[in-house]
């Protein structure tokens, strides 16, 4: 049974996620199956949602041309052609119009060769567009010449095509110079010289920028089909080759003249918007690159293109009304601004205060007074359009009541707002209007629950603090701890603090005390606020303890919402520096119960390095010289005691059912091992290959002088030192370990 998709069924195997790439890919293989009148609706539903992407296109259009209904063709091609500039679309647009003039005659031939032209002047400065320039070549050499002057003419048009291929950089560059090489010698060897001595300069360059642009391109996806960014770490990817790749190209690595730049910028951009439609700084770079350029119309279609794709924009719609009024078009700026004001059920605060500062501008101050008036009835007003307005009215027409009056008019409906009540209080305060903020004050905080009126006190208490006498500050400040006594935000008791006196006594970033004694004020504010909250125990910034339960469990020294790690017991990190012994003993020996036997034997026959890491193949020599042992047993010589010949530590190691009878240090006294103790071998050490206690009878005429030396010049060192010292030295010995210490013939600590 075969699963049909139809435009219908889209939307359930999305996910109801219309941009969902997996499903518009097996909706486009499952359309190549069916017939073409059972296709199209298929095709036309992904086209909507992806109208760019030229994979969908080429395969609707495939399907009209492969039962040859070309006036369907024709129509899908005029549709997608100038806005999905890809190679193999466009070859199918040449193979369609081939086709179609192939037995018109000359008739044919020229609809042919336009065909070609239009063609290349679109996308003729791919890089992929090798295979178009060969094509075209072979099809005007293929033309008929009936007489000299029309081979000569045919000649000219050929020379004329391969002049231009091999200056733009394509992957076939270099097989395009060698095709124009043997054109040239040809038709005129005489005359080939002098072409390709003045070409060959414009070739290598063209040649270097293709390596280069190479490099650029050969980061992009050009299956990616273009959906709403979603901030996935491949969209960020591609988002910024795209930007790499049209830095590179503003940069005119080729030298060519500035239209030519300037096309293969446009060329690039259009490109790009294939598969950042979505994105509308891609736009707007567009569209100003064009502004900057001086091309004021180009840029004004490239912002109605970009509002079309993205209607709900309201960024474009101001750049584009920008666009409008800096040029002088008003009429055209103002239906912008109308139509993100729609019929006023929709619009925004912004929209309605934009549209203000435009009228005001552009029509002066009745009109925007006009609209302000209509605007305050609309239900998407808020007391930004209040505030807006009133600033408007007192800086920029300089009338200072009617923006009192203004303010007046939205505190009726606004007064529970606190940040309204701010800014009206910051108006008065410009107008030195003392009584007037004093009873604003009075009304709002007559009217404010407590929880909402935190930042209208402190507003209150600055004003007075700044412009108030001591009487009416210390009165300010009292009813502030009253009426916050009880909120969250606010202080938990009613007595007077240094910290009153740092608030009354600061100004700006100049403060009557130190950063140590604010941060001393700050940690005993908090204390204060939590002095009756029970904890089992907690640890104060600076690493002291609390243990008559006094404290909570997380400590901040700005808000009781931020918890801090306690620093008290970390150890500040230095290669240099050896810590005291038994620091860190706890994570240590945790390592070493988890470490496997096999391993830790592994460790023991390494050499101690403190430094650059080890060379690899006397690492690798010592692993292939090693007899590890397979498994935990009796008589595997596991080490149950690590120490450090340096600073006379060891530690236990667990030994499992393995009994310990092996030491790789004869030292009597065990301690832990510090973390971060540099683990190095003294210089009187014996090497050796290690005893197994059960074998030391049969091994006892085995000495280091009768092993044999190693191949590598790391171990027969290490042999030499050995068979100098073996003379005077006794008992068992360690080979080379990281771990070992001292000799372990010492049985003292």
């Amino acid at each position: 049974m075969v699963l049909t998709f139809t435009p219908s069924s889209y939307d359930k195997t999305s996910g109801g996620d219309k941009y969902n790439v997996e499903t518009a890919e097996i909706l486009a293989n499952e359309a190549q199956r069916l017939s073409v009148a059972d296709a199209t609706p298929i095709y036309e539903k992904l086209l909507l949602l992806f109208p760019t992407a030229a994979k969908f296109w080429r395969q609707y259009v495939e399907a009209h041309m492969a039962v040859n209904n070309d006036d369907a063709t024709k129509q899908i091609f005029s549709r997608c052609l100038l806005n999905c500039l890809q190679i193999p679309l466009w070859r199918c647009y040449i193979r369609f119009i081939r086709k179609v003039n192939d037995k018109k005659g000359i008739e044919g031939q020229e609809e042919t060769r336009k065909a070609f032209d239009f063609m290349l002047n679109y996308v003729g400065a791919d890089i992929a567009s090798g295979p178009v320039w060969m094509e075209y070549i072979a099809f005007l050499k293929s033309l008929p010449a009936v007489n000299a002057q029309e081979e000569s003419h045919r000649m000219t048009n050929v020379r004329k095509v391969f002049q231009k291929a091999i200056v733009t950089p394509t992957h076939h560059i270099e097989q395009l110079w060698k095709d124009y090489e043997n054109f040239e010698n040809s038709v005129s060897r005489q005359l080939a010289k002098g072409l390709i001595s003045e070409y060959q300069p414009k070739y290598n360059s063209a040649r270097a920028v293709y390596r280069e642009r190479k490099k650029y391109v050969d980061e992009i996806d050009w299956n990616m089909l273009a959906v709403p960014p979603t901030g996935s770490y491949k969209e960020e990817m591609q988002w910024m080759a795209w930007k790499r790749l049209l830095s590179f190209e503003k940069g005119n690595p080729q030298r060519i003249d500035t239209a030519s730049s300037n096309k293969r910028i446009i060329f690039t951009y259009e490109q790009c918007l294939m598969y950042m439609y979505h994105y509308p700084d891609i736009w707007y770079d567009y569209a100003t690159w064009h502004a900057k350029g001086g091309s004021i119309d180009a840029a004004i279609k490239v912002f109605q293109r970009a509002l079309k794709a993205l209607p709900d924009s309201e960024m474009l719609r101001y750049a584009y009304a920008e666009l409008e009024e800096s040029r002088g078009a008003i009429q055209a700026a103002k239906k912008i601004y109308e139509s993100l004001l729609g019929d006023g059920v929709g619009a925004t605060a912004l929209a309605h205060i934009q549209f203000i500062r435009f009228l005001r501008r552009t029509e002066g101050v009745e009109a925007a007074r006009k609209y302000f008036l209509d605007a305050r009835k609309s239900p998407s007003c808020t007391y930004h359009v209040y505030v807006a307005y009133a600033m408007m009215a007192f800086c920029l027409d300089k009338d200072p009541k009617m923006a009192h009056n203004v303010f007046e008019a939205g505190l009726k409906r606004f007064m529970h707002e606190p940040v309204y009540i701010l800014e009206y209080a910051d108006f008065l305060i410009r107008l030195n209007d003392d009584q007037n903020i004093r009873a604003l004050f009075e009304r709002a905080l007559s009217s404010l629950p407590p929880e909402e009126s935190v930042e209208v006190w402190k507003k209150f208490t600055h004003f007075e603090e700044t412009y108030g006498d001591l009487a009416s500050m210390l009165k300010v400040e009292q009813r502030r701890k009253e009426a916050l006594s009880g909120s969250e935000d606010g202080t938990t008791t009613l007595e007077s603090s240094l910290q009153d006196i740092v608030s009354r006594y600061s100004f700006m970033d100049l403060w009557p005390c130190s950063s140590n004694v604010l941060d001393h004020l700050a940690q005993q504010e908090w204390l204060a606020k939590n002095i009756n909250k029970k904890v089992e125990k907690s640890i104060l910034p600076n690493g002291t303890t609390l243990l008559d339960k006094t404290s909570t469990a997380s400590i901040s020294t700005t808000s009781t919402k931020i918890v801090y790690p306690d620093t008290s017991k970390m150890v500040i990190y230095d290669p240099k520096h050896t810590p005291v012994a038994g620091a860190g003993a706890n994570a240590f020996d945790e390592i070493l119960k988890a470490t496997p036997p096999a391993l830790v034997a592994f460790l023991a026959n390494l050499p101690a390095v403190e430094g650059p890491t080890p060379n690899v193949d006397i690492v690798l020599s010592i692993c292939l010289q090693s007899d590890l042992p397979t498994g935990q047993s009796a008589k595997t010589g596991i080490p149950t005691q690590i120490q450090s010949g340096k600073s006379g530590v060891s530690t236990q190691l667990p030994a499992g059912p393995a009994p310990a009878t092996s030491e790789l240090s004869g030292s009597s006294k065990s301690h832990p091992v510090p973390s971060g103790v540099s683990l190095k071998p003294t210089s009187n050490r014996q090497y050796g290959k290690r005893k197994e206690p059960d074998r030391l009878e049969d091994d006892d005429t085995s000495t280091v002088q009768s092993q044999p030396l190693p191949r590598d010049a790391f171990r027969i060192r290490q042999y030499q030192k050995a068979r100098a010292s073996s003379a005077s030295q006794t008992g068992s010995v360690s080979y080379g370990s990281a771990f070992s210490g001292d000799l372990s013939g010492s049985t003292g600590g």
